[in-house]
């Protein structure tokens, strides 16, 4: 991790192409090492300059969240982000994070089910169309790593968990990307990830907050601030602590759509 965050910040950035589907400025880059010999990597380069203006967000805070929510994430020790840096590109600042690879031959991760109920493994998340006045369950797999990214999301606020944002990499695990609204003082969770909603937080995930809420304190709260206004991190401490004084995983509420659009 040390190497790939140092390859992010201090290599040579050579952009490509840009990433159509995406609704702001990505830039698909190599990232080559000033040493000879040393291996290059892939990555996504989102500049600044390159951000569509959001009612609820602050103009050119979208990279900094990003990073932030690496820096939590990477609290966490469960590394459920890429590596991610914000640094001086072709494009002006902007923020740069390692390219993961979709493994294609994972398991999916969502899925279309009989809409009387899920499969074994499988959770619901909502009722869809489906086209001829017919509808099916949307569902994902009660899985630890999805579990893992629901309880960070939460942390996050994260307003836009789509489907697309979870990557199953060849190394097995899932990591998730695009958090550019992130970290918004007013409650915005929108997210895919709902099939554990109300139900108790596993232990792990309880000590896991229990050490972001000393951390968000002192050394990680430092690594924070520059990207968060001091109200940001004032939330984000209360998140954490209500999530642990609650003992749950949050519900959805009518004060904000709870799915992402479009989903996937």
């Amino acid at each position: 991790m040390p190497a790939a965050l140092r390859l992010l910040r201090e290599g040579a950035l050579t952009v490509h192409g840009r990433l159509t589907d995406a609704s702001n400025a990505a830039l698909y880059c190599t990232v080559t090492p000033a040493a000879p010999g040393a291996p290059s990597a892939q990555a996504v380069y989102k500049p600044v300059a390159g951000e569509r203006p959001l009612w609820d967000f602050p103009d050119g805070t979208l990279a900094g969240r990003e990073v932030a929510a690496y820096e939590l994430s990477a609290a966490t020790g469960w590394d459920l982000i890429p590596p991610t840096v914000l640094r001086d590109g072709p494009h002006g600042p902007g923020m740069v994070q390692l390219w993961v690879e979709p493994d294609p031959d994972a398991a999916p991760l969502l899925a279309l089910q009989d809409p009387r109920g899920p499969e074994d493994g499988w959770l619901p998340i909502v009722r869809a169309e489906v086209g001829d006045g017919r509808t099916a369950l949307l569902v994902h797999p009660d899985d630890v790593r999805l579990r893992r990214l629901a309880v960070l999301d939460a942390v996050l606020n994260n307003a836009d968990r789509k489907g697309g944002h979870l990557i199953p990499a060849a190394d097995g695990r899932v990591y998730g990307i695009d958090h550019g609204v992130t970290f918004n003082t007013e409650g915005k969770l929108r997210t895919l990830l709902w099939g554990w909603a109300g139900q108790p937080l596993p232990a792990e995930a309880t000590a896991v907050l229990t050490g972001l809420a000393g951390q968000l304190d002192g050394a990680l709260g430092e690594r924070l601030a520059p990207h968060l206004t001091a109200a940001e991190l004032d939330a984000t401490r209360a998140r954490v602590a209500a999530l642990l004084a609650t003992g749950t995983h949050p519900l959805p509420t009518e004060e904000w759509p709870s799915i992402p659009w479009p989903p996937i």
